[in-house]
């Protein structure tokens, strides 16, 4: 029997956290809460297990974009 229930993303995976309107990269699990890191590096935050889903094909694009776009105008 297939199940319809999504899996949370792994440690090292893309992950959005719904609550936060975020994407990032899992680095772990501490206290209860999953771990993120913005794509482009930076401090990680904590977010709610039921919280943390994987990003759409077009949120993850998105948000890739975003972090190539601001390291590129750094050479400008």
């Amino acid at each position: 029997m297939a199940s319809n229930q999504q899996t949370r993303p792994g440690i090292g995976e893309l992950a959005k956290d719904s609550a936060r309107g975020r994407i990032g990269v899992v680095m772990g699990e501490v206290g209860g809460r999953v771990q993120i890191r913005p794509i482009g590096g930076g401090m990680e935050w904590d977010a709610m297990p039921d919280n943390v889903v994987v990003p759409s094909a077009r949120e993850e694009l998105s948000a890739r974009l975003a972090v190539r776009n601001g390291n590129s105008r750094g050479g400008l």
